[in-house]
């Protein structure tokens, strides 16, 4: 249900792209460069932000890549995968400060044991898919949060579903430091992006990335993930050296999953 994770220590730069693409590099888009604004004030404030959108548009990437450079040995990462509850949540958080010994059984003296070791230094909780937590969970990372004694900036990361939890309850919304939503890139965006993206777009003709974008990466990192790495090893099978329709008809036969 839940992985504990630190982005500074696990796997580092690298190990944020979609498949670990091998090249692929970190591009400042207006996007991460507001993403570097943004933490550092939720940071120097120790409050919390809501970092929202579609999947795939780079909302991790961006907060890890970030975080990485503003502060490395601070962050505390959590995801879940289904519909946690605040006793999830509670355990998460005991692996992942790496607390050691058993768990307390009653939430009180759980909470008690979290709250004494938020407190020992500051730390940045990262909660990623965020969408998945219930007007309850949230209700209790705000608990941490408003304890006096805890020394924390906590960051939400996730869908709709996440923006529109928070904004409905103004207890919870009305906390949040910062808001930033991550959208699809536009044609234009992706013109100038994906060329410095990967290298083997670098020398490759505008038309044919347009083209790509249209039919398959519809402005969506993660899609462009996915062409390139099929990309890569449709140069090397093919034995050519630049991207071609060929190559790209190619590509978008394994994306597609039709024949003919």
């Amino acid at each position: 249900m839940t992985r504990p994770s630190n982005p500074s220590t696990n796997g580092g730069a690298a190990a944020d792209h979609f498949l670990g693409l091998v090249g692929a590099h970190i591009v400042a888009t207006d996007a991460l460069l507001l993403m570097k604004d943004n933490l550092a004030d939720v940071i120097e404030a120790k409050a919390m932000m809501c970092v929202h959108g579609d999947a795939g548009v780079g909302k991790t990437l961006s907060v890890n890549a970030t975080l990485r450079e503003l502060a490395p040995d601070t962050v505390c990462r959590v995801q879940f995968r289904a519909r946690p509850t605040p006793r999830d949540i509670r355990h998460t958080l005991f692996d992942a400060l790496a607390i050691g010994g058993a768990p307390p059984r009653k939430p009180i003296e759980f909470d008690r044991v979290l709250k004494d070791v938020l407190s020992e230094r500051f730390r940045v909780l990262v909660c990623d898919e965020a969408q998945w937590m219930s007007r309850e969970c949230f209700e209790y990372w705000r608990h941490l949060w408003d304890d006096q004694r805890t020394d924390i900036a906590i960051v939400f990361v996730g869908g709709g579903d996440c923006y529109q939890v928070l904004r409905r309850e103004p207890m919870l919304s009305s906390r949040v430091y910062v808001w930033q939503e991550f959208r699809r890139m536009t044609p234009e965006q992706v013109l100038s992006v994906i060329p410095a993206f990967h290298p083997v777009w670098e020398n490759a003709e505008p038309d044919i990335i347009a083209f790509a974008d249209t039919h398959a990466g519809h402005g969506n990192f993660r899609a462009w993930a996915k062409i390139t790495s099929h990309t890569v090893r449709a140069l090397d099978r093919m034995r050519r050296d630049q991207v071609d329709q060929e190559v790209m008809g190619w590509v978008f036969s394994k994306l597609s999953g039709l024949s003919g």
